[in-house]
């Protein structure tokens, strides 16, 4: 099935180049110039990635990411300025999905579209990924990986992809520790290259995600060094 992909960027030599190169491996892509366009575009055709570029005018990526994550939790790739830390670890912690910096390699961004998409079907048992229905139970917490669905205490905790593989990777060994490696393995697969600080970003992103529906959740735990785990019990 032809996986379609939204890319919007204010710079149109952006749009036709890297719509091209998506194209050229299969993708379907729509092009919008702006936020609002984009907004109106995606409510008539949703679409399985959307590629949002950070700086625009009148409607900048992170306002057309918090728009767009009230209606659906279609995955994200944010496009960043060169050495703009600042966008990156905002965007992160805003629950996108990936990020890359400008300028960038073509052949980069198809690996990391490929990577995200994967990640989101592992979550779709009946595309053949490794969310084979498991529902996982650990106390107050309930990961139902046929319905991508996380509850805590009853309540639904509502997690982008990688952040749903975090906590099934944590969740499926409680006590165990899971080093920085580890968990970009299991969210991204070994052969995406993703920073130590992308984790710590999900993971701080995860805890006020639980605290907002429990203000005492405390189970994912720091190691300081090492890594984090999943508390027993």
């Amino acid at each position: 099935m032809t996986r379609t992909i939204a890319l919007v960027d204010d710079d149109r030599n952006i749009l036709a180049s890297v719509s091209m190169a998506l194209q050229a491996e299969g993708f379907e892509v729509y092009t919008y110039s702006g936020g609002e366009e984009a907004l109106d575009g995606l409510d008539r055709r949703p679409a399985d990635l959307a590629i949002l570029d950070i700086k625009m005018p009148r409607m900048d990526g992170m306002e057309l990411f918090n728009r767009l994550r009230r209606k659906s939790a279609t995955p994200v790739i944010f496009l960043t300025s060169k050495d703009d830390e600042i966008d990156e670890m905002l965007g992160l912690r805003m629950g996108a999905d990936d990020y890359i910096t400008k300028p960038f390699s073509q052949r980069l961004l198809i690996e990391r579209v490929r990577a995200v998409l994967r990640r989101h079907e592992r979550a779709r048992p009946e595309a053949g990924g490794d969310g084979d229905g498991e529902v996982v139970r650990r106390g107050e917490l309930v990961l139902d990986s046929s319905r991508h669905l996380c509850t805590w205490r009853n309540e639904a905790v509502n997690l982008t992809v990688t952040e749903f593989l975090l906590v099934k990777s944590l969740a499926n060994r409680p006590g165990h520790v899971k080093n920085r490696d580890q968990l970009i393995d299991a969210a991204y697969g070994e052969q995406i290259y993703v920073d130590d600080r992308t984790i710590d970003s999900h993971i701080k992103r995860l805890r006020k995600k639980f605290r907002d529906v429990d203000p005492a959740f405390a189970q994912i735990e720091t190691l300081y060094g090492i890594g984090y785990r999943y508390r027993d019990g």
